[in-house]
């Protein structure tokens, strides 16, 4: 079947106009156009019925109508324009200030927009709406990390290297020095050795020296040491930051927390102070912990003295690296535990009996408490 010709307005005006030429026969001109001759004599018809509106305000008053028409097409078009670019702006910037996770939670069902269509404004692909990611098996890695812990607690020297022969030889664990290096750097911890200075410029002004090297130490509070250390949880761990007084080896304070960062060393020596007063010294090491604002200022308002380990000595805080080890070997390693709460009642538990009930050889078999402020010999029921 033949395709039906369209005729635009000027196209018809041409034909009726050589129609009326009359140069030639309305079935002629029907042939040439490929129309029928009754649809002429229609076109003819209306043409001449409007013909005196080229002459009328009619004709004004459409023009007008039109170019009115005309700017508001113009101005709708305008404005399509500038909402597509702020749209597009604010889907860039949108995308650099929230992250996808926020985007997704922004996504609900709506009377006027598709989840699809929310899925194109917020940048997101729609499949990612239903995907729930598989849940990683790391019990191999914690498993290995605990070994790394006992080992490390036992042998603070070993580095990567010996730890991963260790592993390889001793636990029959088949790990690489890159992988132990790096479950080590997670853990924050390296061997305990000399070697060369690395510390950085910009912590240059918080490192201070090592004031207890020939000090006689003779009475409480007069030189406290604070450490932070990790203990292992069934998936990860949890750090410890405690202090203890280096005469009576006596715990004045500590505090657990799931991150290490300043704030945690900042709360043991508030509760500290609060608790038993200040020290004339804090020594520590030269941690990142130790080596911020934060903790420099809170020790200087305090007209608190800083003493830092040496580089790569290990001797210099061993008061409270024997008390992670005691802690470790004692309690933690013999005991079971799946959350942060029955970790910090182990905690507790063991550092009120190395206080009160633990005799040291240091002190003719006396309990810290006694000596850092004379109480009594506490019994604790089993």
């Amino acid at each position: 079947m033949k395709k039906r010709r369209n005729f635009t307005p000027e196209q018809k005006t041409k034909i009726v106009l050589e129609v009326l030429r009359e140069e030639q026969t309305l079935v002629e001109i029907a042939a040439k156009y490929e129309v029928q001759p009754n649809q002429l004599t229609r076109w003819k018809t209306e043409f001449l019925k409007n013909a005196s509106r080229a002459f009328s305000k009619d004709k004004d008053e459409s023009e007008k109508l039109q170019k009115e028409h005309e700017k508001e097409v113009d101005e709708l078009h305008r404005q399509l324009g500038q909402l597509t670019c702020e749209v597009n702006w604010l889907k860039k910037n949108l995308n650099n200030s929230v992250s996808r996770q926020n985007r997704q939670k922004m996504i609900s069902k709506h009377p006027k927009l598709t989840i699809t269509r929310q899925c194109q404004l917020l940048d997101i692909n729609r499949s990612t709406l239903y995907y729930i990611p598989a849940e990683i098996d790391r019990s191999e890695e914690y498993a290995i990390k605990w070994l790394i812990d006992e080992i490390y607690t036992s042998h603070p020297e070993y580095g990567y290297r010996r730890m991963t022969v260790i592993l390889n030889r001793d636990y029959d664990v088949k790990i690489n020095r890159k992988r132990t290096r790096k479950y080590m750097r997670e853990m924050n911890i390296h061997g305990l050795c000399p070697g060369p200075n690395l510390s950085k410029r910009g912590r240059a002004k918080y490192l201070y020296p090592y004031l207890l090297r020939k000090m006689n130490i003779t009475k409480p509070n007069q030189v406290w040491s604070i450490d932070i250390t990790y203990c292992r949880m069934p998936k990860g761990f949890m750090y410890l930051a405690a202090i203890i007084d280096w005469h009576s080896k006596y715990i004045v304070a500590y505090e657990l927390s799931n991150t290490m960062d300043k704030g945690l060393i900042t709360r043991v020596v508030n509760k500290a102070i609060a608790t038993h007063g200040k020290p004339d010294i804090i020594n520590s090491d030269q941690g990142s912990q130790f080596t911020c604002d934060a903790y420099i200022s809170l020790l200087k308002s305090n007209g608190i003295k800083i003493s830092m380990d040496g580089k790569g000595r290990a001797l210099d805080n061993i008061c409270i690296e024997r008390f992670w080890r005691s802690l470790k070997w004692e309690k933690l390693y013999l005991e079971e535990y799946s959350n942060g709460r029955q970790l910090k009642r182990l905690i507790d538990e063991y550092i009120l009996h190395y206080n009160t009930n633990r005799p040291h050889q240091t002190f003719d078999y006396t309990t810290p408490a006694k000596i850092y402020h004379g109480i009594p010999f506490l019994k604790i029921s089993a």
